[in-house]
């Protein structure tokens, strides 16, 4: 297949990263998106950027044309393969519900973002997607990281999922005898990924041994 061809073959999936603990998951996701052949259209927060710095060894520059170099660069990915649109770019595709019709994951995702989405606030990019998939009734997943939480938290969480978002909390299990930080990044990523419906070989599948007869 020639490299146009992949580029209008590729799917593409909306990832917002927002200011919650947890920059890691959005970002093994981007690398996990990528190595899959997906198109990746980035949206990032101020605040995800001081997290993402504070957590990670990534330090993410403030153009959106930088981000996408660095983030392509991060995550091996080919020209075009990724690209971050800007906090207030209104004509990105996932503004409108006449853009491109893609998934979105927002991930991590704050208190703050669950609470405009639950309310109908487009203040940003972020919200403004949000929006959209839920207006259009596209697929949308919020990875929020929080403990405990309050009231205002589950009933914007309550609120979401009675539209038909999916609320998938970055609480990693540990069926899997996880050996390092990495291990539980990984559990969380690859439900994100079939909950997308995106191939993954990052975690079995719950039976898929006794299915196959490894198991007696």
């Amino acid at each position: 297949m020639t490299e146009p061809e992949k580029a209008v073959n590729r799917r593409t999936i909306n990832l917002a990263m927002t200011g919650a603990s947890g920059a890691q998951y959005g970002l093994r996701l981007l690398q996990c998106l990528v190595a899959a052949g997906c198109r990746v259209h980035v949206m990032v927060s101020r605040a995800a950027q001081v997290v993402m710095a504070t957590e990670t060894d990534l330090k993410l520059p403030g153009s959106p044309a930088a981000m996408t170099e660095v983030l392509t660069r991060y995550c091996d990915a080919e020209p075009d393969q990724i690209l971050v649109f800007g906090r207030e770019d209104w004509f990105a595709p996932p503004a409108s519900g006449s853009g491109e019709k893609a998934p979105l994951v927002v991930c991590p995702c704050s208190t703050g973002t669950l609470s405009a989405l639950a309310t109908g606030a487009s203040n940003n990019l972020i919200e403004r997607a949000g929006d959209v998939a839920l207006k259009e009734r596209r697929q949308l997943i919020l990875v929020p990281r929080e403990a405990p939480y309050s009231e205002v938290h589950l009933e914007n969480m309550l609120r979401l999922t009675r539209m038909g978002a999916v609320i998938m909390p970055a609480s990693p299990g540990f069926y899997h005898n996880p050996e390092s930080v990495a291990d539980l990044v990984d559990f969380i990523v690859a439900r994100l990924l079939d909950h997308l419906g995106v191939p993954q070989g990052l975690m079995p599948r719950w039976g898929e041994e006794r299915v196959s007869g490894k198991l007696s």
